[in-house]
C-alpha cells in the first residue's frame, strides 16, 4: 500500500470505491482518536498494562475472602443460641455439682460434627442364614393386663398404661412367668377403649408379619421419608412389613403433599396404618407406643426394627438383623448417644433446652437415684454398658421373652414419668439385670456412627407438641 507525507507524517494512500471509503473512514477515526488520547492522557502508562489488572483482581479476591471468613465465624459462634442456661432445682443442683460436666456451655465451644463409619454387613441377603438355636435365650411366659380389675377412686377414667401399683411395678422386673402391664389396658367399663385404635384390616395385615420395620408420624410433625428402594433386596420387599403409623391429621397433610396411599394402602414401601383415638395428648408419648411395643402390635413377628420418622432407611433390614443380632448373639440392639453418656448429663441437657417440665424431670431423677442409679464411670472395667444414654432413634429387636419384658418395662417408665425415654433407659436395664442375676439379657449397645451408616438423618418438620407445662 502506498504512503504519502502530510504535515510531517506518513499517511496511507486514499483509495476509491466502497472498500476504500470504509478503510479511509477507519483510518480517519483512528487518527482522530490517537490525537485526542495524546492531548487528554492524564493516567500513568502502568495503569494500562495487564500486570496492574492482575494485582487489582488479587487484592479484591483477598478482601472478599476476609469478609466471607468473618461471616462464617460469626454464624458458627451463634449456632447454639437456642440452648438457654435454665436454672436447676436445689435438689438436682446439689446432686450434680460434683460431676465433671460444666453446668454452662463454654461460649467458645462449637457444635460437634458426627459422621457415619463402616459397618461390616454381609454382601447380600442371599449370603446370610439365621444361626441354629439362635432363639435359645432366657425362656419364660409373659401375659399382659388387658383390663383394670380394681377401681381407682382418684382416676375413674381408663388409662392406656393402666394403673400399676408400686408393688406390681417391682414384681414386673422379675424374669418369670407373669402377667404385667404393657399398654393397651382397658378400663373397667365394657365400653371403654384404651386408645390407639386400628382398623380390623390393618390388624389382620400386621398379624401376618414375621419381620417388621416400623415408624410413626403424629401431629404432622414430619415429612414422609420412604426407604431407599434400590438398596432394599427383593427378598425383603416381599417378606418384610414396612409400616408407618399416622393419625388422621398427618394422613391429610401427607395426601396434600402428594403422598396418597394406593388401593392397598401403600406409599412406596410404607404401608400406611391410621391410628384413631390417640392415647396421650403429648404426641411424643404417643409415639412411644409403636416404638416400644412392636411385639404387641406385631404379635406374630420374630424380629422388628424401629426407626424415627426423621430418618430414611438406606440399608436392607435383613442385613441389619444379621449383623447386629445374629452375628453378635444379641436379642436387643441400640446405639449409644453421640455426645452424652451419663444420665446426669442428660438431665441437665433436657432442662437447658426445656424439653420437659423441670419438676417432673427432678421427681423422676431423684426416684431413680433413691433406687440405686449411679453415675456412669467409663474407667470402670465392670461397667455393664458402654453408655448409660442411648440414641433411641434406631432399635433392632428379636422378640424374645427378655426383649419383650425389657420393652414393657421401659414403656411403663415413660408412661409413669416423662416421655424423655433416654432418662429411663439405664435405670430400666440396670434394675432388670440386678434383679435377675442368673438370667442374662443380651443387649448390644453399638456405636452411634454405625447407626448413621444405616439411615440418613434429617431434621423434624416441627415440634409435634409443646412440652408439658
Amino acid at each position: 500500500m502506498a504512503l504519502f507525507k502530510y504535515n510531517g507524517e506518513w499517511l496511507q494512500e486514499r483509495r476509491g470505491g466502497l472498500i476504500g471509503a470504509i478503510l479511509n473512514s477507519v483510518v480517519a477515526r483512528n487518527e482522530q482518536g490517537s490525537r485526542v488520547a495524546r492531548r487528554g492522557r492524564r493516567f500513568p502508562r502502568n495503569l494500562l498494562k495487564p500486570r496492574f489488572f492482575r494485582w487489582l483482581l488479587l487484592l479484591l479476591a483477598v478482601l472478599f475472602f476476609c469478609v466471607f471468613a468473618t461471616f462464617v465465624l460469626k454464624l458458627l459462634s451463634n449456632g447454639n443460641e437456642e440452648e438457654k442456661h435454665l436454672p436447676l432445682s436445689g435438689e438436682v443442683l446439689e446432686q450434680v455439682s460434683s460431676y465433671d460436666a460444666p453446668l454452662t456451655r463454654p461460649k467458645s465451644k462449637r457444635r460437634k460434627q458426627h459422621f457415619p463409619c463402616e459397618v461390616g454387613l454381609a454382601a447380600a441377603v442371599d449370603n446370610i442364614l439365621e444361626p441354629k438355636n439362635y432363639m435359645n435365650f432366657t425362656q419364660f411366659s409373659l401375659e399382659y393386663v388387658e383390663r383394670e380389675v380394681t377401681p381407682h377412686a382418684n382416676s375413674p377414667q381408663s388409662r392406656f398404661g393402666g394403673y400399676q401399683t408400686l408393688n406390681e411395678r417391682k414384681k414386673s422386673f422379675l424374669a418369670r412367668n407373669q402377667t404385667i402391664h404393657c399398654g393397651f389396658v382397658k378400663g373397667m367399663s365394657r365400653l371403654s377403649s384404651p386408645g390407639f385404635e386400628l382398623s380390623e384390616n390393618d390388624k389382620a395385615y400386621m398379624n401376618t408379619c414375621r419381620v417388621a420395620v416400623s415408624s410413626c408420624i403424629f401431629g404432622s410433625s414430619d415429612f414422609l421419608r420412604r426407604p431407599t428402594s434400590r438398596l432394599i433386596s427383593e427378598f425383603s420387599k416381599k417378606n418384610v412389613c414396612f409400616v408407618m403409623f399416622v393419625d388422621e391429621q398427618t394422613l391429610s397433610k401427607l395426601s396434600s403433599e402428594g403422598h396418597t396411599p394406593d388401593e392397598k394402602g401403600h406409599v412406596g414401601l410404607w404401608k400406611i396404618v391410621v391410628v384413631r383415638n390417640l392415647p396421650y395428648l403429648d404426641m411424643r408419648k404417643t409415639g412411644k407406643v409403636p416404638k416400644f411395643l412392636s411385639h404387641r402390635l406385631f404379635p406374630s413377628s420374630r424380629y422388628s426394627i424401629w426407626l424415627d420418622s426423621k430418618m430414611r432407611l438406606n440399608t436392607d433390614p435383613m442385613l441389619i438383623i444379621e449383623f447386629f443380632l445374629w452375628r453378635m448373639r444379641a436379642e436387643y440392639a441400640i446405639s449409644n448417644h453421640y455426645d452424652r453418656h451419663c444420665v446426669w448429663e442428660e438431665v441437665l441437657q433436657n432442662k437447658r433446652l426445656n424439653k420437659y417440665n423441670h419438676t417432673a424431670i427432678d421427681e423422676q431423677f431423684m426416684f431413680y437415684q433413691s433406687d440405686g442409679l449411679r453415675k456412669f464411670n467409663p474407667s470402670d472395667p465392670n461397667t455393664p454398658l458402654p453408655s448409660y444414654v442411648p440414641e433411641g432413634s434406631f432399635i433392632i429387636r428379636a422378640h424374645t421373652p427378655m426383649s419383650n419384658l425389657f420393652s414393657c418395662l421401659w414403656f411403663n417408665e415413660v408412661d409413669r414419668f416423662t416421655s424423655r425415654d433416654q432418662l429411663s433407659f439405664a435405670y430400666t436395664y440396670l434394675k432388670l439385670t440386678r434383679m435377675n442375676p442368673d438370667k442374662p439379657f443380651h443387649l448390644n449397645m453399638f456405636k452411634d456412627c454405625e447407626r448413621r451408616a444405616l439411615a440418613k438423618l434429617f431434621r423434624h418438620r416441627l415440634l409435634s407438641s409443646p412440652p408439658p407445662p
